[in-house]
């Protein structure tokens, strides 16, 4: 019986971080540390015709300069394409050009100003119709000489760096099965992923010439790993280290400040340096979410039933690749949607551009078809005559059936997430307002997601000489309680209290390889390993607990860190009596695990999703004819989730996505003026959801469980976010009548909207 799983337990890691003594990486203090500051390009494209340094050089205090010229390498997870800084030429507005590392924050910015950069000014591209011209200018020439995983398909000579091709069926025939087919278009801007905590490295080599970094980076070893292909060093040679991370939400994977302070780090002779990032340079520097245009044509019956879609879907990825050939595939797996579609052809592009660079976000490149399917739902229930509730209900996809790309599913449950949230506001009652310029209408939506696959997650499990426990794990603590979720899940495979485990931070020479903190993964991928990993001590304490007990180990009981016999339950041994019996002298137990659950030989993303994650939210809202403003009433969130190991945590995580997605679709917005320069770099511009803001939100649970699952358990932090924005644009548009295909609902769109309608 779970004691824990299940369970609302309280986070492991709560009274740390609400009194202040939880560290980040801002935190951390070193002897003889200097303070990096990194100069950043003032223009979108263009040649570095000159770069002076030695003013620089000179201010005292002043004890490293690096230069993209000085340095050749180039790094990326999909496709390798990124210098650390700009070598000959910048391609967006914010890329680094140069750093310096001084002893403290204050000569280091006068080091910077003191550079001098010339550019020659290339022609920009800002926008994806202008990208995929073919006199557009490219960003990379080189392109085709740009090592790749084999997932990514670059287009030499053009601004593709991913092409992304997958069907099942006969999409033609199911067009001439179809009663009717409907062409639209959609659009969804690119935003900021606006975490608290801004992005920081700190970055030594010792007199071995071991690279040491401590980051905020939510994937250790994925990280290591592509420093260490940039650099061209052995993975045993760099070492990384997490502590707490103050919000990632995506934007703190891959390559960041990371190379920027190893760079300054090889000239400092073994001093430590730190970078940490302004907002602004958070804003500027970092990381986006993909804008995108998506074009769907969907066959349906005349009594609403799907027979074909075809779908064309282009993301723009920025100056550099970065995660975005792999968001390209995710994105285009889910964008048929979570229902039976017999018939599907899908064609999508990532597209460089001279904007910041772009690359995940919570949903990892869903949310954006997700506003595209969702968005013609509705309209295709509109054009039919029928419920959009019923329309989804028709066609949602029911646990064995095969989703559009071919592939069964299980542990779906997304019928009952529709019927949960339709309850919950009312759905079959109508919406009323009595002030004549307020309409009041209800929306809904579905989503589904896939996790990353294959990827592995291990594991080390010590049962300690006291009988308490330690993990050795790589998943990253950004926010959202997986360290608590697999506290819980160690608790119960290994029948000790939650109390007496301790759950480790990732350091890649201490820790075992997890592939990432990222997909809704770390639940299913590390809980399994941990069960696996715990099976092993389980084992080895009935084993000598049956001997000390002189019966079979199959007749032991295990039961709150002690031992029994069925036959004789009076007679109990504590895991400390095991152990120390054994290795009187002093001992443990180990249990180890490493988790992958696919075709071996499969590269990253080579393989069908393990599992799928489904969810559907509804709103009730108002909308002011007069002002345009839009006020959320309600929104009621269901997910399946398989099982809630912390059914707290995920409503918390439910409630997170609500509030993100809905701030993206109503308040977020990245302004750039004509030079590719944002204008909003902060959170007085860039406006995102306050408490004043947040609707009444019901998150509701559904557990079918799936049955790979640890307890049947899976994910939920990345869907939660996605089906909220169309939801709300589905209710307004019912409210109204009109209805914006772009995934930002400005007041003064949605009121030109309204006059062209009169």
């Amino acid at each position: 019986m779970n004691k824990n799983v299940g369970q609302s337990v309280n986070r492991i890691d709560a009274q740390e971080k609400v009194t202040g003594k939880a560290l980040f990486n801002a935190d951390l203090k070193f002897p003889n540390l200097l303070h990096g500051k990194v100069l950043h390009s003032s223009i979108a494209h263009g040649k570095i015709k000159r770069l002076e340094v030695e003013k620089a050089l000179k201010i005292p205090g002043v004890e490293a300069v690096v230069t993209g010229q000085e340095l050749d390498y180039l790094g990326g997870e999909a496709l390798k394409d990124m210098p650390f800084f700009a070598k000959d030429r910048v391609r967006y507005y914010g890329e680094p050009v140069a750093a310096v590392a001084a002893v403290d924050y204050e000569t280091a910015v006068k080091a910077v100003d003191a550079i001098e950069v010339e550019y020659e000014e290339l022609p920009a591209v800002y926008d994806l119709d202008e990208a995929l011209k073919e006199d557009a200018p490219v960003l990379h020439p080189d392109l085709e000489n740009y090592e790749h995983i084999k997932a990514c398909q670059p287009k030499a000579g053009t601004n593709i760096c991913n092409e992304f091709i997958t069907e099942h069926g006969d999409v033609e025939k199911g067009f001439a099965e179809a009663d009717y087919v409907y062409e639209d278009e959609f659009t969804t801007p690119a935003c900021h992923h606006a975490p608290i905590e801004p992005f920081s490295a700190i970055a030594k080599i010792d007199e071995e010439g071991l690279i040491k970094v401590w980051t905020t980076n939510s994937s250790a070893h994925r990280l290591r790993k592509d420093l260490c292909d940039a650099l061209r060093v052995s993975q045993n040679r760099l070492q990384i280290m997490v502590n707490y991370i103050g919000g990632s939400f995506g934007g703190k994977g891959g390559l960041k400040v990371e190379p920027l302070a190893i760079a300054l780090a090889q000239k400092t002779k073994g001093k430590p340096v730190r970078i940490v990032y302004t907002r602004e340079e958070v804003f500027t520097a970092t990381l986006t979410r993909h804008a995108t245009k998506i074009k769907i044509k969907t066959g349906v019956t005349r009594d609403g039933y799907l027979t074909a879609k075809s779908i064309e879907l282009y993301y723009d990825t920025g100056a550099y690749s970065e995660k975005g050939p792999t968001v390209l595939i995710q994105g285009c797996e889910a964008a048929g949607g979570p229902y039976r579609i017999p018939n599907l052809h899908i064609k999508g592009n990532c597209v460089y551009t001279n904007k910041t660079i772009a690359g995940a976000y919570r949903g990892y490149g869903v949310i954006q078809p997700t506003w595209a399917f969702e968005s013609q739902m509705d309209l295709l229930a509109e054009r039919l005559g029928i419920d959009p509730l019923e329309m989804r209900l028709k066609n949602a996809l029911e646990e064995g059936d095969p989703n559009c790309l071919g592939n069964p599913v299980y542990g779906v449950g997304l019928k009952e997430c529709l019927e949960k949230v339709a309850r919950e506001i009312n759905w079959d009652q109508p919406a009323i307002t009595d002030h004549p310029s307020i309409k009041r209408a209800k929306g809904i939506a579905s989503t589904w997601e896939p996790t990353k696959t294959p990827s592995g997650s291990g594991v080390f499990i010590v049962l300690n000489f006291d009988g308490s426990v330690n993990i050795s794990t790589s998943s990253s603590e950004v926010g959202q309680g997986s360290r608590t979720v697999l506290a819980q899940i160690a608790a119960d495979a290994l029948e000790v209290p939650l109390k007496l485990i301790d759950i480790s931070f990732p350091d890649t020479h201490v820790t075992p390889f997890d592939a990432s903190t990222t997909a809704s993964r770390t639940t299913f991928h590390m809980g399994n390993a941990i069960i696996k990993a715990a099976n092993d001590i389980v084992k080895e304490i009935r084993e000598i607990a049956a001997e000390m007990l002189e019966v079979a180990p199959e007749d032991i009981i295990l039961d709150n860190a002690t031992a029994y016999a069925k036959s004789n339950p009076t007679q109990v041994l504590s895991y400390k009596e095991i152990i120390q019996a054994v290795y009187g002298a002093g001992g443990c137990i180990l249990g180890k695990a490493f988790y992958y659950p696919a075709a071996k030989g499969a590269g990253i993303y080579g393989a069908p999703s393990v599992f799928w994650m489904f969810g559907a939210h509804a709103v009730d809202l108002e909308i002011d004819t007069e002002t345009g403003q839009v006020k959320v009433n309600k929104v009621a969130a269901a997910h399946n989730v398989g099982k809630a190991i912390n059914p707290l945590n995920v409503i918390q995580q439910i409630e997170g996505g609500v509030v993100q997605g809905m701030s993206n679709c109503l308040f977020e917005e990245i302004i750039r003026d004509d030079k590719g320069r944002v204008v909003n770099p902060n959170f007085h511009d860039y406006k995102i959801a306050t408490a004043a803001d947040i609707p009444e939100i019901t998150p509701m649970i559904v557990e079918q469980a799936d049955p790979k699952g640890p307890y049947g358990a899976k994910g939920v932090g990345e869907p939660a976010i996605n089906p909220i924005g169309v939801a709300i644009s589905n209710a307004v548009a019912t409210a109204t009548g009109v209805r914006l295909s772009h995934m930002l609902l400005k007041p003064e769109d949605l009121l030109s909207k309204l006059k062209e309608k009169l």
